[in-house]
């Protein structure tokens, strides 16, 4: 009996009073919560003598996630549509192995100065000469390589990788070939876009609310009355070419809710094709503001490979090239996992209050000037979620014509490996 009572495993807490049970608990508890502050306590002490620990902590304890864990194509081909290959890691490859060549030819044409120097010399300090300048010329090489492995290890580190803003300019020129309208190199024009829906459609607000994200837009309901005409979509295109619009955007509805969103660039083409899911109007959203007729901020978040910049840039083509920032409107594209997240928000700036914290850098130190207000986001809707389904080269799937008419289609078994993405 006596040892029961001093035994401290799970067996100490099954005692048959009730009140004595709760008692145990509320003790345990309490040791455990003070060893855990001792611990944080004493680990922040070490940490603050060695910042150094306190790095190696954060980057063991990172989760590891579907995004980081992402896999590309080996051997694959750069200009194929669909292909999983990561542009701005190629670039960075190409450049690595450029510096590698170039130091690799720096080191020897030196070596073949040094030895044409040292032809005239007698051969005892010809051997003599040798042999300094072969050490002086590893230790050359080595630091080279450790100074690129350093710029290597620099590169490769990144606090959000999944929320980089996308680089248009690394566009292969086999992708703008096929897609001329899209990859000009002409300055795009105002962007003027044809909003409508499908035949018989009722979601009339939802897609003027669609719309309403775009600049420059104007919704002209699509109507399937017995004495109308039924126009289709290449009438359409050809109507809204002729009266100088720049694109036409079709939305679908499915059980009265927008599901289906398709992207026509005129006067030809291409067609990008996406599923609408998750869709919440802006009224719906709490704490939401209304938007205004200013030109909003566009960002483009993680769109790497050939198929994610054609998606890129047929959503940088429908905004305006400058932005009103008066406006302080931004228009999010985030891609993470082939799932593109639309987000329509304004910059709120307010003074801080004394119980919050200074805004912080990357580096996690206070920036100057700004120590004495906070910046927020306002969602003014709406809200959705896209996912790519379809990339036809002309007008819809009817106004495509030629062996390359579908350029890039969604099938089922692209999903098979969770860690291999398209966009």
């Amino acid at each position: 009996m006596g040892s029961r009572k001093g035994s401290s495993g799970p067996t100490a807490l099954k005692k048959p009073n009730k009140l004595r049970r709760q008692e145990l608990f509320v003790q345990k508890k309490r040791a455990t919560n003070k060893s855990r502050h001792e611990e944080r306590h004493r680990r922040k002490k070490e940490e603050d003598k060695d910042p150094e620990l306190r790095r190696q902590r954060l980057e063991k304890n990172r989760p590891v996630s579907l995004d980081m864990k992402r896999v590309w194509d080996e051997d694959a081909d750069e200009e194929t549509l669909g292909a999983a290959v990561d542009f701005a890691q190629a670039k960075r490859r190409r450049l690595e192995e450029e510096e590698e060549r170039q130091a690799e030819a720096e080191a020897s044409e030196k070596a073949g100065a040094r030895e044409g120097d040292g032809a005239d010399e007698d051969v005892d300090s010809m051997l003599g000469s040798e042999d300094e300048d072969e050490d002086e010329e590893d230790d050359d090489d080595e630091q080279r390589m450790e100074k690129i492995r350093q710029q290597r290890l620099k590169r490769d580190s990144s606090l959000a990788p999944s929320t980089t803003s996308t680089n248009l300019d690394l566009t292969p020129a086999s992708l703008a070939a096929k897609f001329p309208v899209l990859f000009s190199d002409e300055p795009p024009p105002t962007p003027k876009i044809l909003v409508t829906t499908s035949l018989n459609a009722t979601i009339h607000k939802e897609a003027q609310d669609i719309g309403a994200l775009f600049p420059n837009s104007q919704y002209i309901p699509r109507s399937a009355h017995r004495y109308g005409h039924k126009y289709s979509v290449r009438e359409i295109c050809k109507f809204a070419s002729n009266r100088g619009f720049t694109a036409v955007i079709v939305v679908t509805e499915d059980l009265k809710k927008p599901s289906r969103l398709s992207i026509v660039h005129l006067p030809s083409g291409p067609t990008l094709t996406y599923t609408i899911t998750r869709y919440i109007p802006g009224k719906k959203l709490p704490g939401h503001g209304n938007p205004t007729e200013h030109y909003p901020e566009l960002l483009l978040n993680n769109f790497k490979t050939s198929l994610g910049l054609l998606t890129a840039k047929s959503l940088w083509r429908l905004f305006p090239p400058r932005p009103e920032i008066a406006g302080r409107q931004v228009v999010t594209f985030h891609n993470q996992r082939d799932y593109i997240f639309v987000r329509h928000s304004r910059y709120i700036v307010r003074e801080r209050k004394p119980t919050e914290k200074s805004v912080v850098g990357v580096d996690g130190k206070e920036i100057k000037g700004f120590e004495g207000i906070r910046v927020g986001l306002q969602e003014l809707g709406p809200r959705f979620t896209m996912k790519l389904r379809r990339v036809d080269k002309g007008i819809g799937r009817a106004g495509s014509e030629g062996e390359d008419a579908l350029q890039w289609e969604w099938k089922s078994k692209m999903e098979k490996t969770r860690t291999r993405f398209n966009l």
